[in-house]
């Protein structure tokens, strides 16, 4: 488990809206029993117009997902399945947003 590793949605009543979730926790904090997380969902699924520096457009697998930092979660490590994908490239972005969730800036 990697930090911004990419997982299914293991809840099965969200994952219809929010098919994916971001692991955004240091790989330090691995022996953790749960793992923070943000939820990617489907541009068309968003009830507000995202806030371009909150919700980061984030590309998985081909796909246009936006990052509701503002809905961060923590969840049991143990039931996330395999990663689909890593969005280390678009750390920048992502941090950003958590920067912009906590500080304003």
């Amino acid at each position: 488990m990697a930090q911004l590793d990419v997982y299914p949605n293991p809840d099965r009543e969200t994952a219809v809206l929010i098919p994916y979730v971001l692991d955004i926790q240091s790989d330090l904090l691995g022996a953790l029993p749960t793992v923070t997380v943000i939820p990617l969902i489907a541009p068309v699924a968003a009830e507000l117009l995202p806030i371009l520096r909150l919700n980061p457009k984030l590309m998985v697998e081909q796909q246009a997902l936006l990052a509701l930092t503002q809905d961060i979660a923590s969840i049991p490590r143990r039931l996330l399945a395999r990663p689909i994908a890593n969005l280390s490239p678009q750390r920048d972005e992502i941090l950003a947003a958590l920067d912009f969730l906590f500080t304003g800036f």
